[in-house]
């Protein structure tokens, strides 16, 4: 099917193409996120804001319908991010003072722009996150839909680093403590909620660690709210007594150590879920030298103003040939990447997730499609990867009746790529349009941050009383 001069404008300008209009792609090649096989010569037919039918048969065309030939072209999900964050960074910075509505809502566009269609934020908010996020999952406020675990949980003195923006953290003490904590958090229904179980590469002493009686508190408790629980950790032996704790989520790769097919049975019984976060691990000490992507134009959209000149200054490079962690980041990659794919073919259920945004050096947008690609380098299959980036992260924040695939009844949320990615998996970044609830938002990486919905709406909703924090 051909279309118009007046198909080719509605897609090229965002303001005639509205939810409520049919917009029927034809002779496109579907990678639907279930993990089923490319679907060539079909149709996505989409309305309302959802997806009416993918078919391959005869198309009866409504009145008004667009309809848009997308020989050549590739249509897939949008990408859910299960741990990111937003807000704190800005530029070569990471400051509670960042924090503001504008940033928030400035990096949830440039997440957009790379196809990410949904982040959960892992616990590092200041208060009017608490707004912006009931906003954005409301869908008042543009770009990439905002879950978030609000105030995650940290020790006095260590995890997570207050220099590192993380000033609103509950840092409790005692069991007693940390019970009255979640419970005081558990109104604003965090999405999960997030705990900090590490020692930061040992640069904390094992007594400055979360005690097993403080997350053992938080556990039950959350679960007493019916709130599941994600962990920051590193060490397998931490894993192993997490799980036994009750441990729904590990919220990063188990990477000092193979993991052991006990802890995997026991993930396995108890339905725990994985994020590895490997683009973090590569971010670490990449720019030691001059890893391929450094100069890819769509990499560099995704920095913060400051960022790109910081990290390839020789002064940074110095910084990281030097710093006495380097070689246990260097040790941890390799790690993470065998289990990953040990867990993975044992059947664990992994989510894509980044930690971008954390520190400038993650990069907001490309860390996702790096991280399939750590994938694939791990041993899974392009498929594989967009499955995990897609189905699996909707599965995780428990939204796969509405997102994740593409499948009638579901949102409209996809990216229209111009390269296979099932050849070759950094084609995932080839995108030329991005579609959020059956409206363009985007053309795509190197794209000017558009916008979508309410772009003049309310932060806080009129039923949110006030953002309480700690």
């Amino acid at each position: 099917m051909r279309f118009s001069f007046i198909a080719i404008a509605a897609l090229t300008f965002l303001g005639p193409v509205s939810a409520q209009q049919t917009v029927i792609f034809t002779n496109t090649t579907i990678i639907d996120g279930t993990g089923r096989a490319p679907q060539t010569h079909m149709a996505l037919i989409v309305k309302d804001g959802h997806i009416l039918n993918v078919t391959r048969g005869k198309i009866v065309v409504p009145p008004g319908a667009i309809q848009v030939d997308m020989t050549g072209k590739y249509i897939m999900p949008s990408i859910i991010d299960c741990h990111s964050h937003v807000g704190n960074l800005k530029g070569t910075t990471t400051s509670g003072d960042n924090y503001t509505p504008a940033n928030v809502r400035q990096q949830l566009l440039r997440f957009q722009n790379f196809g990410v269609g949904a982040i959960l934020s892992m616990g590092t908010e200041q208060p009017v996150g608490v707004g912006l996020r009931d906003s954005s999952k409301a869908g008042w406020i543009n770009g990439a839909t905002m879950y978030s675990a609000i105030y995650g949980f940290g020790v006095k003195g260590a995890m997570p680093p207050e220099s590192m923006g993380m000033t609103h953290i509950y840092r409790p003490e005692t069991p007693e403590e940390a019970i009255r904590m979640v419970d005081e958090l558990a109104p604003l229904h965090p999405d999960v909620v997030k705990m900090w179980v590490d020692d930061f590469y040992g640069q904390f002493r094992k007594d400055q660690v979360m005690k097993p009686e403080i997350y053992k508190a938080i556990i039950k408790e959350a679960h007493a709210h019916g709130i599941r629980v994600a962990a920051h950790l590193y060490h397998l032996s931490d894993a192993h007594e997490l799980v036994e704790a009750g441990l729904d989520i590990m919220a990063h790769s188990i990477r000092d150590a193979e993991i052991d097919d006990a802890l995997i049975a026991e993930m396995k019984a108890k339905h725990v879920s994985y994020i590895p976060t490997l683009s973090l691990d590569e971010f670490a000490f990449a720019y030691e030298d001059d890893p391929e992507w450094l100069k890819d134009p769509r990499f560099k959209a995704s920095l913060e103003p400051g960022v790109y000149e910081m990290i390839t200054s020789a002064a940074y490079k110095d910084k990281i040939s030097k710093s006495p962690v380097t070689p246990q980041e260097k040790a941890a990659l390799p790690t993470a990447l065998k289990n990953l794919l040990k867990l993975y073919r044992a059947g664990i259920l992994i989510a894509l997730g980044t930690d971008a945004g954390a520190s400038p050096i993650r990069a907001q947008g490309f860390s996702e499609h790096m991280e399939m690609q750590l994938m694939v380098k791990a041993g899974l299959t392009p498929m594989e990867a967009i499955r995990i980036a897609t189905y699996n992260g909707a599965l995780l924040l428990q939204i796969d009746k509405e997102r994740g695939t593409l499948e009638p009844g579901k949102k409209a949320d996809f990216l229209v790529l111009d390269k296979d990615p099932l050849q070759d998996i950094r084609n995932t970044l080839s995108i030329s349009q991005v579609w959020k609830d059956g409206a363009k938002v985007s053309d795509g990486p190197l794209s000017p941050n558009l916008g979508y919905g309410r772009s003049d709406g309310p932060v806080t909703p009129p039923f949110i009383a006030a953002a309480l924090h700690p």
